[in-house]
């Protein structure tokens, strides 16, 4: 059992150390062809899209909230209550939506395209 263990983990370090040479690439500004396309257009995607998009829903969120615990709420207590938690929920995502801002722009910068868009992914030639 031990030997099967230890092939296994041998053949998967010899057959994906050509993917790590290949993602290796990415830091240094060299292509890495479509598969850097798909980032560039995710990351793009994320930042002018889905993330203002979800913003937007979770200020929405918050002001019915609001709207809910100030004037639905003024005498009923249970319209409060739920105005008080939905208030605290829209808060909650605006910390979720800022970490992951965050975590996609670590991963845009440790890969190389933090300042890509959509139309300027293009091969960099090096000259020598």
């Amino acid at each position: 059992m031990r030997r099967i263990n230890l092939f296994t983990g041998s053949a998967a370090a010899v057959l994906l150390t050509p993917a790590f040479a290949l993602a290796a690439g990415l830091a240094d500004g060299s292509t890495a062809g479509p598969f850097q396309d798909l980032l560039g257009n995710i990351l793009t995607f994320t930042n002018s899209v889905l993330i203002p998009f979800i913003i937007g829903i979770g200020f929405l969120v918050f002001v019915w909230g609001m709207f809910k615990y100030f004037i639905v709420g003024g005498a009923n207590d249970d319209a409060k209550e739920q105005g008080k938690s939905l208030m605290i929920y829209a808060t909650l995502g605006f910390l979720l939506i800022i970490v992951f801002w965050g975590v996609v722009g670590l991963l845009a910068k440790s890969t190389g395209l933090e300042n890509e868009n959509i139309n300027t992914l293009v091969p960099v030639v090096k000259t020598i």
